[in-house]
């Protein structure tokens, strides 16, 4: 018997839930990797996490509505929800393509996004996190 999953429909997708889906930096390497590399099979996924972990992540982000989980056979494709994101929230699809880096006490952190200021602009908005 095939397992249903649940995912929500385009009109329900929850800004806050996409917010706190993408607080988390292994949710971030998975939307990153989604975002550059396209669909994946779900165990493909290098994270330095458990299997269950992973699992985890995965479900947060299907039930925030930031990714699609398509079964086949013993295998879950996963892929990010781009266009229904898009059409909810205009704007967003361009965010999480995008990475912003940013400075905590000076020191730079690459490991998050970034948003560019201008269309063709090489410079990049980098808030800054903690310190005075």
């Amino acid at each position: 018997m095939m397992q249903i999953l649940l995912e929500p429909g385009r009109d329900t997708i929850s800004f806050p839930a996409v917010m706190a889906a993408l607080g988390d930096p292994v949710r971030v390497a998975i939307v990153r990797a989604l975002a550059d590399e396209g669909e994946m099979v779900c165990g493909t996924l290098e994270l330095g996490v458990s299997k269950a972990t992973r699992s985890h992540h995965l479900r947060v982000l299907r039930e925030a509505g930031v990714t699609h989980t398509r079964p086949e056979g013993t295998r879950r494709y996963v892929s990010l929800r781009r266009e229904d994101l898009d059409a909810r929230f205009p704007g967003l699809g361009d965010f999480i393509d995008r990475r912003m880096a940013f400075a905590i006490d000076g020191e730079i952190h690459q490991n998050a996004w970034f948003s560019p200021i201008g269309a063709d602009s090489e410079v990049y908005l980098i808030p800054k996190i903690g310190g005075g």
